[in-house]
């Protein structure tokens, strides 16, 4: 018998690994998931939302080199609140903020250490609940925490851990003890004839780790090929909704899944914001982190709960799906999995912020830059922060370039994998040839239902209308619809940007029409904007950047439509944060209560317009 792997301690880098094993081996899961769905709301997400949750910590992860236990575990807990989804996600998050509260002080942690702080975990998640309901992902953290620290769960499992080897087995032989006997506590599961699928979920994570243990960095592709061979069974039962299909939502059901993000120095504490949002509500779940607070709650006034969210600090985020449009999806899908009716995909140049990307789970294909012989993926292998720094550096600067057909045609997959239909909003076809390629991208998968819209915009203006578009898919509109809406709303909005200098921007050729117009400039700023069939336009010029900064603005607010009442707005900057708050306070006085995202220019739009550039994106929704 081969000796066993003796584990003593977990620092940074091992529980790094672990977490990023844990998420790989539970993503694969995501359709059976959605499929045994059916609590608390059968509507046949769960493993959508708690991938979406998975991605976001694994994507601030494979940045991390951090060496301490804590640190590492600290940045999983923001990680999963920033992209938390769903009910299940937003359990997760909660554990995930106790887990690292009971870390926090240690650079490395012995397998007693490490189970107080999985016990930790659990305890936070038992006092965030409001409405406890056992058999759910609840009871097995409960039960699994227990085994890992001594305990002895229902069937015998437990005693003291020798090392992390040990520790994980009894945690993993508990949580699947448990989760088995989901059924056992809750009865609309044992009518189903399934377990809980967010428990399912986390039981998934810890067999992840274990996977980890026992293969090494080999365990993701050991999970991917038992995934693989399973969904290719062909005695496999059918993959039908088993929630939606035998279990109606019951005439009480608040009809709007409501996500709400906020962030801010003075946030209140998670009791006083539940007391707050309990009336009319049903699942309600606050978690903070830090100046992070996230809130998730069913409701059919979800306005009423974004709009008290906003007196708290800064809403970055937010969403409501239409639960009932969900559940009828759900209902649909006779054969495979469950899949959203409409979603959205935009490429990088967006500018969305990831907050909000990770609200709506719109998808992103990234922008190319050539870096001599290295190729970027914009926003992903470098971020705007970085690559203004290197604008102020001065120096040479990549060139870009459009993803090939063949990436598109990957991310329509990709995206397809969530949703019946795509609506993929891009960046004009008059500035780039990103749209010529989406169409090519498209025809390589014509068994693909992908609707292409050119936003005939750039920068943040394609992101609010992205943002729009997910909104309007997430109350249940029909594709054609969203489409047609979104050009209407394009129609009456728009977007006006400044430059410090015009060298990058007279390099990209994009202001040939200009020529006299810019020779007469001399020290003045110009105020450009994009017009409603996407040709740049000129709106004044001036001295100073107060001045600009005025000019700017005023031709903004002097844009929207006399009467217009729903208004949203987003500022860019490329290393300019300074021009945020004064620009910010001006929109606000003028439209009391607007929504205003706030992001920096993505490295492949910052190329063209040079450090120092901003811009503010408005979007007339009535």
């Amino acid at each position: 018998m081969p000796d066993r792997c003796r584990i003593a301690y977990v620092d940074g880098p091992r529980l790094r690994r672990a977490f990023l094993a844990a998420c790989a081996h539970a993503r694969q899961y995501k359709a059976e998931l959605n499929r045994i769905n059916v609590f608390p709301v059968p509507d046949g997400d769960t493993g959508t939302n708690l991938a979406l949750t998975l991605d976001a910590i694994a994507g601030d992860l494979a940045a991390s080199r951090e060496r301490r236990v804590d640190r590492v575990a600290a940045g999983v807990a923001r990680s999963a609140v920033m992209g938390a989804r769903g009910n299940c996600g937003m359990m997760l998050s909660q554990f995930l903020i106790g887990f690292a509260s009971g870390l926090e002080g240690r650079a490395r942690a012995s397998p007693d250490e490490f189970g107080a702080a999985l016990v930790e975990g659990s305890r936070s998640l038992d006092a965030a609940v409001e409405k406890p309901v056992e058999g759910t992902i609840l009871t097995v953290v409960r039960d699994s925490a227990s085994a890992a620290t001594g305990g002895v769960d229902g069937d015998g499992n437990g005693g003291e851990a020798v090392d992390f080897t040990d520790l994980m087995a009894r945690l993993f032989d508990a949580a699947r003890n448990s989760l088995e006997r989901t059924p056992d506590l809750l009865p609309v599961l044992a009518q189903a004839g399934v377990v809980d699928a967010g428990a399912k979920g986390f039981v998934q994570m810890v067999e992840g780790v274990v996977g980890l243990i026992e293969h090494g960095d080999d365990a993701a592709t050991v999970g991917a090929t038992t995934a693989a061979a399973r969904d290719a069974d062909p005695d496999r039962p059918e993959w039908s909704p088993i929630g939606a299909m035998d279990h109606p939502l019951g005439q009480g059901t608040r009809r709007y899944c409501t996500e709400i993000l906020v962030e801010g120095p003075d946030l209140p504490s998670e009791k006083t914001v539940r007391a707050a949002l309990s009336e009319g509500s049903e699942e309600l779940l606050v978690i903070r982190s830090g100046e992070i607070l996230k809130i998730h709650l069913h409701t059919d006034h979800p306005r009423d709960a974004i709009d008290y969210c906003g007196t708290l600090g800064t809403v970055a985020a937010h969403k409501a799906e239409d639960m009932f449009a969900q559940f009828e999806a759900a209902r649909g899908a006779v054969e495979g999995a469950v899949r959203r009716p409409v979603g959205v995909l935009v490429d990088s140049g967006s500018d969305l912020p990831d907050a909000v990307m990770r609200a709506h789970g719109i998808h992103m294909v990234p922008l190319l830059l050539i870096d001599g012989d290295r190729t970027l993926r914009d926003r992903i292998d470098v971020s705007a922060e970085e690559f203004h720094a290197r604008l102020e550096g001065g120096g040479p600067l990549p060139t870009t370039s459009q993803p090939p057909p063949g990436q598109f045609r990957d991310a329509f997959e990709k995206a397809s994998g969530d949703s019946e239909v795509v609506v993929a909003i891009l960046v004009a076809s008059s500035l780039s040839g990103i749209f010529r390629s989406a169409e090519h991208g498209a025809q390589l998968a014509p068994e693909l239902d992908v609707r292409l819209v050119d936003s005939r915009a750039a920068s943040i203006l394609i992101g609010l209308l992205a943002l729009k578009a997910a909104e309007l898919a997430e109350s249940g509109m029909p594709p054609v619809e969203i489409v047609a809406e979104v050009e209407r709303i394009r129609g009456q909005s728009g977007i006006a940007f400044t430059v410090r200098n015009l060298d990058r921007l007279i390099a990209s050729g994009r202001l040939s029409n200009f020529a006299g117009w810019l020779g007469g400039l001399l020290d003045l700023k110009p105020v450009l904007a994009l017009g409603p069939d996407g040709t740049i336009r000129a709106l004044g010029k001036a001295r100073g950047s107060r001045r600009v900064r005025r000019l700017l603005v005023d031709r903004v607010l002097a844009e929207i439509p006399e009467g217009a009442g729903r208004v949203r707005f987003g500022i860019v900057h490329a290393g300019a944060p300074e021009v945020v708050a004064p620009v910010r306070a001006r929109l606000e006085a003028r439209y009391p209560g607007a929504e205003v995202l706030v992001s920096p220019i993505t490295p492949v739009i910052a190329t063209h317009l040079g450090a120092g550039a901003w811009g503010v994106g408005y979007m007339v929704e009535d």
